[in-house]
């Protein structure tokens, strides 16, 4: 018989917790979802009470562990993991964090590990957090898109970015499937990052998906810097897009699509991927913009 591929560490008493996930290694566009879950820890005062069998279920080969070297003296080795965290929101509600690196390997029996820590603890619902590029632009609040394999949990959910397409899943979809069939209410909340900023931080994402999160759960969630770090990057793009013509332009085709709910809440997008507007250009001058106004 095999080991466990989770182990238990302590079993807090908790009462009717949400179980956020972030798991690092899927689609993370503007790093909104890991922004947001760190926000989230630090907030939560978490600690760790699972951790999950990384020997098994990662490619150390992809994901090496850190050897920090002083003069030449290997003084630690910092193995790659992903854990599940307790801790309590603002209000004093129980939040359960499941955080660190998706799994290479074994994805039934990561999902039913995880499956068997929600029914332990009693999670009442669980949140997956991640962020993809859209063609949206930076000048208009941050769309939430929606997803679910729970036929009723989708029929009660409005407001919300809906899509129609087949594409490779994460471990997200995963535990969600697993999740729902278990009878506990699982759903992902993606923010949609402008394709143009997709590669760097889009702290915007981050507070779109912290508030989604409240709004959802019930839950008292703190935004922490974000909200000042959100305002000091729409003042870096703005300056920059207003520097070039074309740019300009783009911004504004955006704007107009946004305007007109193209793709928005609970419509089916009107256009197709081969009609984006590209934002290659945008990204590598404001990457360089970046670069020679590194106090902006």
């Amino acid at each position: 018989m095999s080991e466990p591929i989770v182990d238990l560490q302590w079993s807090p008493e908790l009462v009717d917790p949400v179980m956020v996930v972030a798991l690092e290694g899927w689609i993370d566009a503007g790093v909104a979802a890991t922004n947001a879950m760190s926000v989230l820890l630090t907030a939560a005062d978490a600690d760790t009470v699972a951790v999950f069998d990384a020997d098994r279920l990662l490619d150390h080969r992809a994901r090496r562990p850190i050897m920090q070297l002083v003069n030449g003296v290997i003084t630690e080795l910092i193995w790659p993991a992903t854990e599940l965290r307790a801790g309590t929101d603002g209000g004093g509600n129980d939040l359960l964090l499941l955080v660190g690196a998706e799994p290479d390997f074994e994805w039934r029996a990561f999902c039913d590990g995880v499956v068997a820590l929600a029914e332990q603890f009693g999670c009442r619902m669980v949140v997956t957090l991640g962020a993809y590029p859209a063609p949206v632009p930076h000048t208009r609040s941050t769309n939430l898109a929606v997803t679910t394999s729970s036929v009723e949990l989708s029929n009660q959910l409005h407001g919300y970015v809906r899509g129609t397409l087949d594409v490779p899943a994460g471990i997200q979809t995963a535990l969600d499937v697993a999740l729902n069939e278990a009878g506990i209410p699982t759903l992902g909340l993606w923010a949609q990052v402008p394709h143009y900023v997709s590669t760097m931080p889009y702290p915007a994402g981050s507070v779109a998906l912290l508030e989604g999160l409240g709004e959802l759960t019930g839950l008292e969630i703190p935004t922490g810097e974000l909200p000042g770090e959100a305002r000091a990057a729409r003042i870096r793009l703005d300056e920059l897009v207003g520097e070039n013509s074309q740019h300009q332009s783009m911004v504004a085709q955006l704007e107009e699509m946004a305007d007109q709910g193209l793709g928005g809440p609970d419509e089916p997008p009107t256009f197709g991927f081969d009609h984006l507007p590209s934002g290659d250009e945008l990204a590598e001058e404001l990457e360089e913009f970046l670069r020679e106004h590194p106090d902006s």
